[in-house]
């Protein structure tokens, strides 16, 4: 192994000399390494795979049969294996026999397989939906699962997609998911009737098969935390190593952007002089947002002391630990949910949305009229806006209308 990398326990190199990786230890080192892992990150992977491939040997795996072992062991643990001692396998050790299989793969030493292609008129859609319809990838992501199972169910001949299928197809999946689900199920099958229709190969109005979900158009409260609930989580994340944390926190519970567009800001969106980010949104549009005084400290002390020296990437926010890449939106997600733990926030929803929520609550509050607020979060429909009313009763009072033929209250 190279300098400063080791193992600290006998029985961890016993176990790998007997295990699938014998012949590998050393290389795996020096791949984790090229990829910049930590040498603390190291020696617990080297630990992880000893596990692992002490449980594939005593199953009877060979190396020939390494991803037949890591599918064993998954399925193990998604059962609900709980691991009897420090060295039995566990969910970390599964996903590091995940990672030496990728390894195996980049060396040659397995064939990689290809994956399944996606049917040929869903990539279709997909170049369509990307150049007709402005969609983002993150959209268009979602919309493919949805629209590769219903091509799976019906075929992948839009003369077999008639009204009956149709709503067959979606009566039948509203026993398995929950109504939010359904509708965007919904929603990403109607967009792929609309591209058929669009291209002749389904009549004019198939959509209109599409049974409609039910459910109030936003009759739920908005959720969102409270002014001291905030102030606890972005304390957080205080400190040098949390830096980055702290500073996507900010551009969440301030701006309120979303989680997507946090994740695609690069370097060149960010406008010192002016005083503005540039965010990349829905439907491929650019918008700019006030860089606030608060915000850009936060930027500044990532920069100079947090962010990894990375030439590779224009993005901001990177992760923090190999493999270095640009972050995504599950990451953000990820970072949310452990600054809500950290601040001891009860919340029954911990998505980086309650902090979207939570600012424009938070600027009705502070005297903010609905538009401004719409022009903040970047809505197209007033009524999206007038959504967070509901948490002021008495700006609530001013935009309710009376009942009709009833003496206003």
């Amino acid at each position: 192994m190279p300098t400063g990398v080791y193992v600290r326990k006998n029985d961890v190199k016993a176990r790998l000399q007997a295990g699938l990786a014998a012949d590998h230890v050393d290389d795996f080192t020096a791949w984790l390494r090229q990829r910049r892992y930590t040498d603390k990150t190291i020696v617990e992977r080297i630990r992880l795979l000893a596990c692992w491939t002490h449980w594939a040997r005593e199953k009877g795996y060979a190396f020939d049969t390494v991803r037949a072992a890591h599918a064993a062991s998954f399925a193990l643990i998604n059962a609900g294996y709980r691991p009897r001692f420090r060295g039995d396998v566990n969910r970390d050790a599964v996903e590091t026999g995940k990672l030496f299989i990728a390894y195996l793969e980049d060396r040659g030493a397995l064939p990689r397989i290809p994956a399944l292609p996606e049917p040929p008129i869903v990539d279709e859609f997909m170049a369509w939906a990307r150049e007709q319809q402005g969609l983002a990838e993150t959209t268009l992501g979602t919309y493919a699962t949805a629209i590769i199972r219903f091509v799976a169910a019906l075929g992948e001949d839009p003369a077999a997609y008639d009204a009956a299928a149709i709503r067959g197809y979606i009566l039948g999946r509203a026993g398995a998911v929950s109504v939010a689900r359904l509708k965007g199920i919904g929603v990403a099958v109607r967009a792929f009737l609309r591209f058929l229709i669009a291209t002749g190969r389904c009549p004019p109005g198939r959509d209109r098969a599409m049974p409609p979900t039910a459910g109030w158009r936003l009759a739920s409260i908005p959720r969102f935390l409270a002014e001291d609930d905030i102030a606890r989580v972005i304390a957080a994340c205080d400190g040098e190593r949390r830096l980055r944390d702290r500073t996507i926190i900010l551009l969440l519970v301030r701006l309120g952007m979303r989680a997507s567009e946090v994740a695609r800001l690069c370097f060149d969106d960010i406008d010192w002089q002016q005083g503005n980010i540039r965010v990349h949104g829905k439907g491929r549009r650019e918008e700019l947002l006030p860089l606030s005084q608060e915000v850009g400290d936060a930027l500044i002390a990532y920069l100079k002391c947090a962010r990894p020296a990375f030439a590779g990437s224009r993005a901001l926010f990177l992760t923090e630990y190999a493999p270095l890449r640009p972050i995504d939106r599950g990451t953000i997600k990820c970072i949310v949910r452990r600054a809500l733990g950290r601040a001891g926030v009860e919340s029954r929803h911990k998505g980086a949305h309650v902090l979207r929520h939570s600012a424009a609550t938070s600027m009705l509050r502070h005297g903010v009229g609905l538009a401004g607020v719409g022009a903040v979060l970047r809505h197209r429909s007033p009524e999206m806006t007038a959504h967070y009313a509901k948490v002021d009763m008495t700006l609530l009072a001013t935009i309710a209308q009376p009942w009709p033929e009833s003496a206003s209250c």
